[in-house]
């Protein structure tokens, strides 16, 4: 006769279920991390104040507003105006446009810094490195573009005095449709770009460094080592980081709204600089509110596919 062994079944260990607490526990609790929730208080008020309140006002949107007669419904002409609107629609490919092209140089060269901090050996001189090019993340872009429209100035800018004393004519760097948009793109690098290599650094600081001997042993150059050892460890930290930034592409007014001018103002004009001029200046709020809804409305649809990008790499989404 044969018999069959039967296999032991595996039994599943039990999952751990945190005893519930009752009312009297909660609130011991509570009382005894109070100072935490004292200090959470004011930021949960912001939130509140600037953040979650301002949204009874997207009614607005939907009804002919301004503050010399009371709101009448108007439905979706908001909406007709600004799909039907020459500038409406420049502004949104203008935000596009600049977004996208200050995100990839951001990305490549915030990624190329980090790879020339992390190679310093010197600690000392790491850290000055480190502190001088996060500096200019802290100032204020009003103070930024006034420093700069002094440089650039065609009458008595440093710029256009080097290019004068060479035999050439000034340059209205902040006038010109050309020269603008390069400006821009400069300015943020300058500004952003040091803050910007914080997250890579760390992500290079965690690179197994018997990578770098093995490769070495190998016979792999400095460039080499950067290429196939560098690089690779952190690309999934910098496609986390685009994909983070590219939810945010439509969120653009403060380098935009203070370095802009009429004489530029076809090729500089963003979502957000039109929402401001047609809410502040022109006092049209249904118009104002309808494009600010509709850039939110375009946010969310970037976030979520964000999230659906990030959730298909790495397996979880960055909203959960």
């Amino acid at each position: 006769m044969k018999f069959k062994l039967k296999k032991a079944r595996k039994e599943k260990p039990a999952k751990y279920v945190p005893p519930r607490k009752n009312l009297k526990q909660k609130m011991m609790a509570i009382y005894h991390y109070r100072w935490f929730y004292v200090m959470f208080l004011p930021v949960f008020l912001s939130l509140l104040v600037f953040h979650y309140f301002p949204i009874y006002g997207i009614k607005y949107a939907f009804y002919e507003y301004t503050p010399f007669k009371a709101p009448t419904w108007v439905g979706w002409e908001n909406f007709e105006y600004l799909f039907s609107s020459v500038r409406f629609w420049r502004a949104f490919k203008n935000t596009i446009v600049l977004s996208m092209v200050k995100l990839v140089l951001s990305m490549v060269f915030s990624v190329g810094l980090a790879l020339l901090i992390d190679e310093i050996r010197s600690v000392w001189f790491r850290k000055i490195t480190q502190t001088v090019v996060y500096i200019p993340h802290f100032i204020s872009w009003v103070v930024v573009a006034s420093i700069f429209t002094l440089f650039l100035s065609p009458q008595s800018g440093m710029v256009n005095a080097i290019i004068t004393a060479l035999g050439h004519k000034p340059i209205y760097f902040l006038a010109s449709d050309s020269w603008w948009r390069v400006v821009f793109y400069l300015l943020n690098l300058w500004k952003e770009t040091g803050w910007g290599t914080i997250v890579f650094i760390a992500a290079l600081a965690g690179v197994d460094q018997e990578m770098y001997e093995a490769a070495a042993i190998d016979g792999a150059t400095h460039w080499q080592r950067v290429k196939y050892v560098s690089i690779p460890a952190i690309s999934v930290t910098i496609l986390t980081v685009f994909i983070l930034n590219l939810a945010k592409v439509l969120n653009l007014f403060d380098p935009v709204f203070v370095l802009q001018n009429d004489s530029v103002i076809k090729s500089s004009d963003v979502i957000g600089t039109y929402v401001y001029r047609m809410g502040i200046e022109s006092a049209d709020y249904g118009v104002s509110t309808a494009s600010g809804l509709f850039k939110s409305v375009i946010s969310v649809g970037l976030i979520t596919v964000a999230n659906h990008i990030n959730k298909k790499i790495k397996g979880e989404g960055i909203l959960g």
